[in-house]
């Protein structure tokens, strides 16, 4: 990993990427209920925000090890999310 600039920016655009193909799928399928896309949506920013105060830690003894483990969970929870979108 170059940075952790990188790793910010990676991880807004895979959970704004996925946003925005729950906000497509709403706009194409305007006669299904979108109760379910909003929890997709609500579940990406809920990890959004879990994965910057990470990232934002300071504390973390093994730097490169903790930023490859948040880069990991971010591979592991946009995965499931995207599943999520796939089944609408």
């Amino acid at each position: 990993m170059a940075n952790v600039r990188n790793l910010k920016k990676d991880i807004n655009y895979v959970l704004g990427d996925i946003i925005e193909s729950v906000y497509v799928w709403e706009l194409t399928n305007t006669d299904k209920d979108n109760k379910s896309s909003q929890a997709i949506v609500e579940e990406a920013i809920q990890n959004f925000d879990e994965l910057m105060a990470k990232v934002n830690d300071k504390t973390a003894e093994n730097k490169k090890q903790h930023y490859k483990s948040i880069s990991k969970e971010l591979e592991d929870k946009a995965n499931a999310l995207v599943e999520k979108v796939n089944k609408l």
